[in-house]
């Protein structure tokens, strides 16, 4: 993802104009969130279905017109780029980042190491033992050094490492906050994430580099989280680690509470120390009757909590300076990941089944158009700047 009007520098990558935000208008209506987000430098961005990608007319046209950034949903994870070993597949992805380049968009690359969705014949390998520790580290080092390599200078962000710290739940916290049931951690030890930041970084120094994960403000009620990645990435610093920034995925859910304080708290702890900071993966989910396919809240109530908590984490971001980006993670119900994973629930997303406009995108349209006449300019979004 690139901040328009960009440049091309002497080595060929893109580089960030001062007039960039502003430009990213050219491609929204005046009242679309990417227009209304770009009078204070914010990006919009929402998660995309590759599928429905100018396959779908009217989910395109929401895509170019609302968002100013795009995260690809599933199109650069490690199983969709190389489902066989030795052959990469880009295109898909290689679509969406041409999509984003014609109107204007910057691209959140997501992920580079993760523990979930990795290719069947890389657990497969490993768990049979055909591929040792030491190979693994060298297929990981090829797998960042070559997908980043590949989208050098047309990636904003890059969510490098994923979900790597212990919830409240997990059974196996290594001492520091980390999950020590996590893949990685169990085959390579936790060097790994300050690993995969230098092979990204070297392979593309211009991009944003993040670490990214769920309730690390707050939103399960505790710090305990938040605090523990928080040391860690100010330890990666402190080592000379390339981490640009903090991604903070806020996927809420109605039935517990949330205090749109404590995030701001969080996010700005995280700007504190250094660090930009962004809300990737934003969406509300509530309970919904299963039996209907327009995914009705069981409880009318939550048709003005979920709203509401939409525009908590939006004024969170708001309020602090060195939030850059603001993404849901996909727009539309139809296409929410949610009811496929939380049994009962649902309602998740800014958009209806019908892909028409609910309160929740109201709420986020309001807020930025009043974030406009006194929120401060987010500036200084270049990888180093």
């Amino acid at each position: 993802m690139k901040l328009r009007l960009a440049v091309v520098g002497a080595a060929g990558v893109l580089v960030m104009s001062a007039g960039a935000a502003a430009a990213s208008t050219s491609h929204g209506s005046n009242d679309s969130l990417r227009s209304l987000g770009a009078k204070i430098g914010l990006r919009i961005g929402t998660a995309v279905n590759a599928n429905k990608l100018n396959s779908d007319a009217k989910y395109t046209e929401i895509v170019a017109d609302q968002f100013s950034t795009v995260t690809p949903e599933n199109v650069m994870k490690w199983d969709a780029i190389e489902p066989t070993q030795g052959t990469l597949n880009f295109g898909p992805a290689d679509q969406l980042v041409t999509f984003a380049k014609q109107h204007d968009q910057l691209v959140r690359g997501h992920t580079l190491l993760w523990h979930n969705q990795l290719p069947g014949w890389l657990t497969a390998g490993v768990g049979g033992g055909t591929i040792d520790n030491t190979q693994l580290k060298a297929i990981l080092k090829k797998h960042i050094t070559d997908e980043v390599t590949h989208f050098k200078g047309k990636i904003w962000q890059w969510d490098v490492a994923n979900e790597f710290f212990a919830n409240a739940w997990d059974p196996h916290p290594l001492a520091d906050g980390i999950n020590g049931d996590d893949f990685w951690v169990q085959h390579l030890g936790e060097g790994i994430v300050a690993d995969a930041f230098r092979w990204a970084h070297a392979a593309d120094p211009h991009a944003l580099l993040f670490y990214n994960d769920f309730n690390i403000a707050g939103e399960d009620g505790t710090n305990a989280k938040a605090d523990a990645v928080l040391a860690f990435a100010v330890k990666l610093k402190h080592a000379g680690v390339p981490i640009d920034g903090i991604g903070d995925q806020g996927h809420l859910d109605t039935q517990f509470g949330f205090s749109g304080t404590a995030m701001t708290q969080d996010l700005q702890r995280y700007a504190d120390n250094g660090f930009k900071v962004a809300l990737t993966e934003v969406d509300v989910r509530t309970f919904i009757e299963t039996t209907d396919a327009n995914q009705t809240p069981t409880d009318q109530l939550s048709t003005f909590a979920q709203p509401y908590e939409y525009s908590q984490m939006l004024k969170a971001c708001l309020a602090v300076r060195s939030c850059i980006s603001f993404t849901v993670w996909g727009f539309d119900d139809a296409d929410s990941w949610v009811p496929g994973f939380f049994v009962g629930e649902g309602y998740a997303d800014i958009y209806d089944v019908n892909l028409n406009p609910k309160p929740a995108y109201t709420d986020l349209q309001q807020d930025l158009q009043l974030a406009a006449h006194g929120a401060q300019h987010r500036t200084g979004s270049g990888a180093h700047s």
